[in-house]
C-alpha cells in the first residue's frame, strides 16, 4: 500500500469521493502544512497555524497509480482559485500535493504542469514535501454533538 496526501478545500467532500474509487483501500482527513505537529480545527480555521485541510488516502498502486489519483484530484476541485474552494475560504482551503518521496513530486510536478496548460496559466496548486500531517482527531463526532 501507498499514502497520497491531497489538501483540495474541505476535506469532507473529497474524502466520500476518492473513497469511491478502486484501488483506495482507506481514507482519513486531517491537517498538514503547518507549523506544529498537532492542531485543532479553531486553530486551522484562525488561520495561525498554517495547516491545509486534507486527505490522507491510501491506495494499492496495483489498481490505481498515483498519477491516476492526481489526475481526479485535478477533475474534482478548482485547482486555479487561491486559498478558495466555493464559499469555503482561508489558507486552510487551499490547492496542495503533500509528496512523500522524490517519485511523488516528479508525478506530482508532471500533473500539474499539464494542468497548468490546460487552464491557460493559473492552477495555484502547491507542491510541498509532507511536513506536519495530523489527523483531524474527533472533529466529526464533536461538532454533531453541538
Amino acid at each position: 500500500m501507498e499514502i497520497a496526501i491531497l489538501a483540495l478545500g474541505c476535506f469532507w467532500g473529497p474524502e466520500v469521493k476518492f473513497g469511491k474509487l478502486e484501488g483506495i483501500t482507506k481514507t482519513e482527513v486531517g491537517y498538514c502544512g503547518g507549523n506544529n505537529n498537532k492542531t485543532t480545527y479553531e486553530e486551522v480555521c484562525s488561520g495561525i497555524t498554517n495547516h491545509a485541510e486534507v486527505v490522507k488516502l491510501e491506495f494499492d498502486p496495483k489498481k490505481i497509480s498515483y498519477e491516476q489519483i492526481l489526475q481526479y484530484f485535478f477533475e474534482i476541485h478548482n485547482p486555479t482559485t487561491l486559498n478558495a474552494q466555493g464559499l469555503d475560504i482561508g489558507t486552510q482551503y487551499r490547492s496542495e500535493i503533500f509528496y512523500i518521496n522524490e517519485d511523488q513530486k516528479k508525478i506530482a510536478e508532471k500533473i500539474i504542469e499539464e494542468n497548468n496548460k490546460k487552464f491557460f496559466g493559473k492552477v495555484v496548486t502547491k507542491l510541498s514535501e509532507i511536513k506536519n500531517y495530523c489527523k483531524a482527531e474527533d472533529y466529526h463526532q464533536k461538532y454533531l454533538e453541538k
